[in-house]
């Protein structure tokens, strides 16, 4: 187990080891690709916005709170999150200034901008504070949040953050991104998504009116057991969108599905009802496309969503969900609706009608086209 001050030694500058020896020049900053991947994922207004958008007396007063806290990583972590003050004086400001900013959500930057300073809030409390996650079985920090091995972690991420990309917006981002990566919890950006590269290419030619339903929309079910790379339920979910798919009036399939069930699992859903649906029923991979970052029914389609926007599907014309005949009547019904507002903020789309019980309409919604770090592992 690696101790604190271990993780801070590793992580200091390097210093000469021979008496005498000159100290090495100052190299110009380092590109942390992970990070920049990382934060434009969770944090694209922020990081558009950049150091500059900070201002001045409250960047002074932020950093004193910070620089107070010497070299107690607790305390750096705890006057790090952002006020809820500070978020609706930002956000009015924001407001003030729409017309200058990009336009990444339907409900304008200043509410966008709410959404990732919370974000930053909520991974610190989290992954440095303590506080269980809004999905406390599959989220959160593997260790716990009192052991030695916590404190290393946020020793170890303090001492990343103190070398900011150049022009971040403010160190609590910075300290975010390296609780997250601290913790190996990076979901949030993936490498796999490349296997549907022919779906996408084919996407650009598709003639959408030609079609029905613009996607097949495959929803997860996660496995249960270690080491199961796709639960029965999955498997089911698979043959129902093959013998869906053959009818030929989906332009695509969509499958949906991250790397969440059991807690710590290697496995993606999307990528292995992929492999399924080519390896045992044939379906060609360029009709595939890959949703690998849904953890929840939520954001399957929520995600979904994003997925068609990015193919250029018309967002006015219905998908159609394959699902076993449980899921879809959840999906139908109250509690569903009363969860995505709640966890969500809005409708990810319009449900229905229910054609079988195994297939209902979804006609999607813009507002799904908002990003939310609040859940960071899919945001």
């Amino acid at each position: 187990m690696v101790s604190a001050r271990a993780a801070a030694l590793l992580l200091a500058p390097a210093v000469p080891l021979v008496a005498g020896t000159p100290a090495r020049a100052t190299a110009a900053p380092v590109r942390d690709r992970a990070s920049e991947a990382l934060v434009t994922r969770l944090f694209p207004l922020l990081a558009r916005l950049g150091a500059g958008a900070l201002p001045e007396p409250l960047r002074r007063a932020r950093a004193a709170r910070v620089s107070a806290c010497g070299d107690d990583a607790a305390c750096v972590a705890r006057v790090s999150r952002w006020e809820a003050a500070e978020i609706d004086s930002l956000a009015a400001a924001a407001a003030q200034r729409a017309n200058a900013l990009p336009a990444l959500a339907d409900d304008g930057a200043a509410a966008q901008l709410g959404r990732e300073l919370r974000g930053v809030t909520a991974i610190l409390d989290t992954y440095a504070l303590g506080a269980a996650p809004r999905y406390p079985a599959i989220d959160g920090p593997e260790v716990a949040p009192d052991s030695a091995e916590a404190k290393a972690r946020l020793h170890a991420a303090v001492a990343l953050a103190a070398r900011p990309q150049a022009g971040a917006f403010d160190p609590s981002v910075e300290l975010a991104l390296a609780l997250l990566q601290t913790n190996d919890r990076t979901d949030a950006v993936r490498d796999d998504t490349s296997l549907d590269a022919p779906a996408r290419r084919r996407a650009r030619a598709l003639d959408w009116t030609r079609y029905r339903y613009t996607a097949l929309i495959v929803t997860g079910v996660g496995p249960e057991v270690p080491d199961m790379p796709l639960s029965p339920g999955g498997q089911y979910h698979v043959r129902l969108a093959a013998e869906r798919y053959a009818v030929g009036d989906a332009a695509l399939i969509i499958v949906s599905g991250g790397r969440a069930h059991p807690r710590s699992t290697r496995f993606t859903e999307a990528v292995e009802m992929r492999r399924a649906l080519i390896e045992r029923y044939g379906v060609p991979a360029e009709a595939i496309v890959l949703e690998a970052y849904a953890r929840h029914t939520t954001t399957n389609l929520r995600d979904a969503t994003r997925e068609l926007a990015a193919l250029g599907a018309p967002l006015d014309r219905p998908a159609l969900i394959v699902c076993n005949p449980e899921q879809s009547r959840y999906i139908e019904g109250a509690a569903f609706a009363e969860r995505n507002r709640r966890e969500l903020g809005y409708l990810p789309g319009t449900i229905g009608p229910r054609r079988l019980p195994t297939e209902i309409e979804f006609r999607p919604a813009r507002q799904s086209l908002r990003v939310d770090p609040i859940d960071p592992l899919d945001p």
